[in-house]
């Protein structure tokens, strides 16, 4: 009996099962899970273990700096180390009802840290061997996966508006966002007055590079506010949109993450690169293109049902 209640407690804790991916659902969650319950005892802020996050990712990247392959399994340990507490920040909000925009903001900072630390070091470690020109192939493969990570997060939300609501979803809207950012005073704000400098473009980068998607939201906000709509309508969106969801899986954590592990075991970190370059953005546009086309047909039916 206790075991299914625990059962139930982690399950409370996820976003979503149409969202949650295989490695999460065994690993991370599960471990993450039982840091959020000990860091709740402690009276610990979903927010702190964020940045706890940030550290041990940025020794994780030091570490890949060495050619040295016990370095760089203690490197790999601290990167899983980290994403286990990335896990437990949300996993503990969730738990705790501690949801904040700042939160949320940070919590996907903390990834950019790790792997900009995670760069730098690859792109000393091969400096002498590849002069300037591991910099330039470092920073076309740091712009794509920032495109990539942003992509998937942005179509994941908006999936999971449709599951359950804009309080279930983390979707925001420039517009909206830009006025609370303009409404925030310096003073008694610093923190998240700075870093809703950043959000702003970044939610609007988001939207430029969806316009179907922003066509889609601008019917269904005309049809039925910021309300979900309704739930057959609903369900028929999620169902196509699903299959999607192991796309936005590949190109946020997981996946890249194994094929850095790869290219550091065989001491060619130079790969993770050109995997980032070439099979993660082929994906992107694969799944870019196809979910526009989704939402444009999505958006053809709404308004002839108008």
């Amino acid at each position: 009996m206790s075991k299914k209640k625990n059962k139930v407690s982690l399950e409370s804790t996820l976003k979503s099962m149409d969202t949650e991916e295989w490695l999460d659902l065994k690993f991370y969650r599960p471990i993450g899970y039982q840091w959020a319950l000990f860091f709740k005892k402690l009276g610990v802020s979903p927010n702190s273990i964020t940045i706890l996050s940030i550290f041990i990712g940025i020794a994780a990247g030091v570490l890949f700096y060495f050619p040295d392959l016990k370095l760089n399994l203690i490197g790999m340990f601290c990167l899983i180390w980290a994403n286990s507490y990335d896990s437990a920040d949300g996993q503990l909000a969730r738990m705790t009802k501690q949801y904040s925009r700042i939160g949320r903001i940070l919590d996907g900072v903390s990834g950019d840290f790790w792997f900009i630390a995670i760069y730098m070091a690859i792109c000393l470690r091969l400096y002498n061997e590849w002069g300037i020109w591991i910099w330039i192939l470092a920073a076309a493969a740091g712009e794509c996966h920032s495109i990539q990570a942003s992509s998937a997060d942005y179509l994941r939300n908006f999936h999971l508006f449709f599951v359950k609501g804009k309080n279930g979803s983390e979707l925001d809207d420039s517009n909206t966002v830009k006025e609370q950012a303009k409404a925030l005073k310096w003073k008694g704000n610093f923190v998240e007055k700075f870093f809703m400098l950043f959000y702003v473009p970044y939610t609007k980068s988001q939207e430029r590079r969806t316009p179907k998607m922003q066509a889609f939201r601008k019917t269904l906000e005309e049809k039925f506010g910021e309300e979900r709509p309704t739930q057959e309508f609903s369900e028929a969106f999620r169902k196509e949109s699903k299959p999607f969801m192991k796309y936005t899986n590949i190109l946020s954590f997981n996946t890249r993450v194994i094929a850095l592990f790869i290219c550091l075991l065989i001491n060619k970190p130079w790969l993770y690169f050109v995997f980032e370059l070439v099979i993660l953005n082929s994906l992107l546009i694969y799944m870019s293109i196809g979910y526009e086309r989704l939402c444009k047909r999505f958006d053809l039916r709404l308004r002839r049902n108008a």
